[in-house]
């Protein structure tokens, strides 16, 4: 499996409200780690014991060096990983207690990925290996991969976000197509609110594409859709602590569901398990569960 895409080094502020404007106001603590929905999907899948790479730029900073430690400390490959002049990216977030997180991102040597980079996977793509994207690097570069690594035979996977537009051609080579019900408005044209649209949707959407789609709506659970079946999978009933990294646990569990001959349905209530793991501890990467703790929650269904 190989993830072609973000890393930031993540500053996390835990506090009980957001300032208002003009407001100076203290947060209660401050946790440093290693993010960006890159190198998260890949840490999680790499915990659950999935062989996994990632293409991807660091700056030549500190912040570079601990990413490139922390990543390879869960066990992800970063034989693809380049170092870059200048900033890594990085990510200030407001953790509340209610859950919610707000966060300002700067793509520092995010922007950086190249075409190069991805040429470099030539000899080392086999035909059915995953490839996972999102479009926190340049847009032109993850279009073009999603090309080159169709033409290899690999399985595509594109978390839409953050939200932008890719072409159309270039999403009808994804073999899954994975948003949030924030995303899914962005891409469908209009606000996703109810669970009903989300199925209204996501059955358009699959339809045009004619791909596998998923919706996330977040506490509510999921939209899935794929050959004309529509399923909806609740979330699990957990006291959550933050949702920091919890979408992209759940994709990091559908990758690792998927190579284990899962269909997306199965897969997609195995990466609910692993995101509800995820949400019941703080920080992105440290929250994200191992196997044992996911089969624990998903065996108990």
């Amino acid at each position: 499996m190989v993830v072609i895409g973000s890393l930031n080094y993540d500053v996390c502020l835990k506090q009980e409200r957001l300032p208002d404007e003009g407001e100076t106001y203290f947060a209660d603590s401050v946790e440093y780690c290693s993010g960006g929905k890159g190198a998260n999907q890949a840490v999680q899948a790499a915990k659950l014991g999935v062989p996994t790479y990632i293409v991807g730029c660091i700056g030549a900073d500190g912040q570079g060096e601990f990413l490139k430690a922390s990543i390879e400390g869960y066990g992800v490959r970063t034989d693809f990983l380049k170092k870059v002049e200048g900033n890594s990216g990085m990510s200030v977030a407001q953790s509340l207690y209610d859950g919610g997180v707000r966060a300002s991102v700067v793509k520092g040597s995010n922007s950086m990925v190249s075409k190069e980079d991805v040429d470099r996977l030539d000899q080392f793509l086999q035909p059915g290996d995953i490839a996972v994207f999102q479009l926190e690097i340049p847009i032109p570069v993850v279009e073009y991969a999603i090309r080159f690594c169709r033409e290899r035979g690999c399985y595509i996977i594109l978390n839409g976000a953050p939200a932008a537009p890719v072409d159309e051609e270039v999403l009808k080579l994804v073999n899954l197509f994975i948003v949030n019900e924030v995303e899914a408005g962005f891409y469908c044209g209009r606000e996703i609110v109810t669970r009903e649209e989300a199925v209204e949707e996501i059955q358009k959407m699959a339809g045009k594409l004619g791909n596998v789609c998923i919706y996330t709506l977040g506490k509510s659970g999921s939209v899935v859709c794929s050959g004309g079946r529509t399923e909806f999978v609740p979330s699990k009933k957990v006291q959550a602590v933050e949702s920091t990294g919890a979408g992209d646990s759940f994709i990091g569990g559908l990758c690792y569901a998927l190579m284990g001959g899962m269909d997306i349905f199965g897969a997609a209530r195995f990466a609910t398990c692993c995101s509800a793991k995820t949400v019941c501890r703080t920080g992105g990467q440290p929250a994200m569960p191992v196997l044992e703790d996911v089969m624990e929650l998903y065996q108990a269904q």
